[in-house]
């Protein structure tokens, strides 16, 4: 018996190839072929999709942050693939990257309702895909660490140079210029806009103890309902801890998009760090899911200092734990989360040792319970203005004398 040639040609296609005679029939009449020349835009990410394609032939690039200078290329995707179908699976429809078609390709293209309606038919077909989506998500993922890896080994090699240049008096200029570029390098890592939350204000400073330093701070947006809030302390000072703290940085934004969990985020970096720590350094974190419709901060403390909480009523107090040991330095961490909620009215302040452990000449130690900072605390100024302020608060403490650590304040309050 003849076959539809239409009917052949969609069976050579992997994600089909399993179905029944009856379902390719029907499969036959619901794809519309469409034919598309180079650099057309199929879709474009953050807009709302209702279309799902496979390829038939040419090519097709799949790209994030397409036109910014976070572009990247996630992947090309070739005959017998298929593209389009985050939108038809996630709830809100929103396409999560951007499709251009690299060669001349012609498409098969499904509608949201003839998708479902095949998955209602063939079930086992979904199982297909999410063997595909794995295998896509296992790629991606391997890929970001193997980059992130890399940046960290041209930051080794910086330093090495750096070394061999200050062996020599001549290369005085040179190394200057080395340890402005680390910082730029190190200045880069930190968050250059920090995410919004509704219902949230959230600023940070930092101000390293030398030209570059080893505290970390992060605010990564997961969804528009979650951020991921990171501050950490590096052990040891200048380039070791600068390299320590960018691999941690690294490997800590790699893994939040990878799985947000605290508890797994912070096991996996730990894993890596302890794979790649020759030196036996060490960092202490704190790592925290925000949720916007909760207002509780799911957050895990590493052996970091306690944060800094005032109350709607302007109570402060430190926010007690159990936490987990230092990030770096034990294969199998106890890692316990602890949920903290951030009423409106409410400030949860974090920050590194450099600031409880500033000293005045005389040798006290500077207060985070002083009635001044009690008063920045509950005041109407900003979170970026509450942090910018307490930093030049502990810089005056000292009393001119040299900046024994680095200085990173975090502050989110609740609106």
């Amino acid at each position: 018996m003849k076959i539809d040639p239409r009917i052949a040609l969609i069976q050579q296609i992997p994600l089909f190839s399993s179905l029944s005679p009856g379902a390719l029939s029907s499969l036959a009449t619901r794809l519309i072929e469409r034919s598309y020349t180079n650099e057309t835009v199929l879709f474009t990410e953050g807009e709302r999709g209702d279309r799902f394609y496979i390829i038939e032939a040419g090519q097709v690039a799949i790209i994030k942050a397409m036109g910014s200078n976070d572009e990247r290329l996630i992947g090309i995707r070739g005959a017998g693939e298929f593209i389009g179908e985050m939108s038809l699976l996630n709830r809100d429809g929103v396409r999560t990257a951007t499709a251009r078609v690299r060669q001349p390709a012609r498409l098969l293209e499904m509608t949201r309702s003839d998708f479902d309606a095949l998955l209602s038919q063939e079930p086992t077909i979904a199982y297909e895909m999410l063997q595909v989506l794995s295998n896509r998500l296992r790629v991606a993922h391997n890929e970001s660490i193997r980059d992130l890896m890399e940046k960290n080994r041209q930051l080794q090699i910086a330093y090495n140079e750096l070394q061999a240049a200050q062996e020599q008096i001549i290369a005085k200029t040179v190394l200057d210029r080395e340890l402005e570029q680390a910082r730029e390098i190190q200045e880069s890592l930190l968050p250059g806009k920090i995410p919004t939350l509704p219902g949230f204000d959230i600023g940070a400073s930092m101000v390293p103890a030398r030209t570059v330093g080893g505290d970390l701070y992060d605010v990564i947006s997961l969804d528009p309902d979650r951020l991921a809030v990171i501050i950490g302390d590096v052990s040891g000072k200048a380039m070791p801890a600068a390299l320590f703290m960018a691999q941690t940085t690294s490997l800590l934004r790699a893994e939040a998009a990878h799985d947000p969990s605290p508890e797994r985020v912070l096991d996996r970096v730990n894993q890596h760090l302890l794979a790649a720590n020759s030196q036996g350094m060490f960092v202490t974190l704190i790592y925290g899911v925000l949720h916007r419709q909760s207002r509780e901060f799911c957050v895990i403390r590493a052996g970091h200092e306690f944060p800094l909480f005032r109350s709607p009523k302007g109570e402060l107090s430190h926010v007690a734990g159990v936490g987990g040991p230092l990030i770096g330095l034990f294969p199998h961490p106890i890692l316990v989360p602890q949920p903290i909620e951030l009423p409106p009215g409410s400030t949860l302040l974090l920050y590194t040792d450099g600031v409880n452990e500033a000293r005045d000449p005389e040798g006290n130690f500077f207060s985070l319970e002083d009635p001044e900072v009690a008063a920045l605390l509950e005041g109407p100024a900003t979170a970026q203005n509450l942090c910018d302020t307490l930093a030049r608060r502990v810089l005056d403490h000292q009393g001119g004398a040299p900046q024994a650590d680095d200085i990173t304040l975090l502050a989110i309050k609740s609106r």
